[in-house]
C-alpha cells in the first residue's frame, strides 16, 4: 500500500496542531497515560503511523514493552492502575462513536473524574480527539508507519 498524499506539509495546519499538543500537554496528564491513550485510540481505528508513533513516545516516557503489548487487552490484564483503567474506558467510549454505540457514559465519565481533576480530564479528551483526528487522516492518505513527525 502507498501512501495517496507525498507533498510538504501545511504550516498553519503543523502550527495549530503544535498548539493543540501544548494545550494537552499543559493539562498535568501523566505522558506515559497520554501515550496509552493514544495507542489505544489508534489499536482501534487500526492506524499503524500513530500505533508506531504512540510506542516510540511510551518508550521514550520510560514505558515497558510489556504494558504497551497488553494495552489491546487492558481489561485482561495486571498490569494497569485503577486510574489507567478509567482513562482507557474513557479512550474506548469517546472512540466508539459509531453504530449505535453509547459513547462515554455517565458511569464512565465518573470513574475518570474519580482518578482525574478537570485539566487532567481535559488533557486525556483532547489527546483521545486529536489522536481520532489523526487516526482518520492517516488512514484516508494511506500514511505509512514508521514516519516520524
Amino acid at each position: 500500500m502507498e501512501a495517496r498524499v507525498t507533498g510538504p506539509d501545511n504550516p498553519d495546519v503543523t502550527t495549530a496542531i503544535r498548539h493543540l499538543y501544548r494545550a494537552i500537554h499543559a493539562g498535568g496528564a501523566d505522558p506515559r497515560l497520554l501515550s496509552l491513550v493514544h495507542l489505544r485510540t489508534s489499536q482501534i481505528n487500526g492506524c499503524s503511523p500513530c500505533v508506531f508513533a504512540a510506542v516510540r513516545a511510551a518508550k521514550a516516557a520510560g514505558e515497558t514493552d510489556e504494558r504497551l503489548h497488553h494495552v489491546v487487552a487492558w481489561r485482561e490484564t495486571p498490569y494497569y492502575t485503577d486510574a489507567e483503567r478509567a482513562a482507557l474506558a474513557l479512550t474506548e467510549a469517546a472512540t466508539r462513536l459509531q453504530d449505535g454505540a453509547p459513547g462515554v457514559t455517565d458511569e464512565v465519565w465518573a470513574a475518570a473524574a474519580e482518578h482525574f481533576g478537570e485539566e487532567e480530564l481535559g488533557a486525556i479528551t483532547l489527546e483521545i480527539a486529536v489522536t481520532n483526528f489523526f487516526n482518520r487522516i492517516n488512514r484516508t492518505v494511506r500514511e505509512q508507519a514508521g514516519k516520524t513527525w
